[in-house]
């Protein structure tokens, strides 16, 4: 999977607990994050779809699509995480395209595997 190392330095990141919750399957979303530390668990309908960690990212589509979460996502450790909102995540797609590319691979990625499981 990708990662985006460019926010590793980051110095605004968002610190969570083991064990909490960082946003709802079905929540309104407004920004998406990048793990610095830790690692965090991607939940949907009960099931365990992913463990995010350093460099990857999480709630991506809250970007894009103004509908509820996708997933709820649980901190795994104590975790480190750098929120974008939309307009920090339209200036970082202007100054490094190649972060739109990162974050595309990783919902290609996740779709991918999540047909695979439906079609087991």
């Amino acid at each position: 999977m990708a990662t985006v190392n460019m926010f590793q330095h980051e110095p605004h990141g968002e610190i969570f607990a083991a064990g909490e919750v960082i946003f709802r399957e079905g929540e309104p979303g407004e920004v998406m994050y990048v793990i610095q530390e830790g690692e965090v668990e991607l939940w949907s309908n009960e099931h365990l779809l992913e463990t995010v960690s350093p460099g990857g990212i999480l709630g991506e589509m809250a970007l894009l699509d103004p509908t509820g979460r996708s997933t709820t996502a649980i901190a795994r450790t104590d975790c480190r995480a750098v929120p974008l909102n939309q307009t920090r995540f339209k200036v970082h797609v202007h100054h490094t395209p190649y972060f739109a590319i990162q974050v595309m691979r990783v919902m290609a990625d996740r779709l991918r595997r999540m047909n695979q499981e439906v079609h087991k």
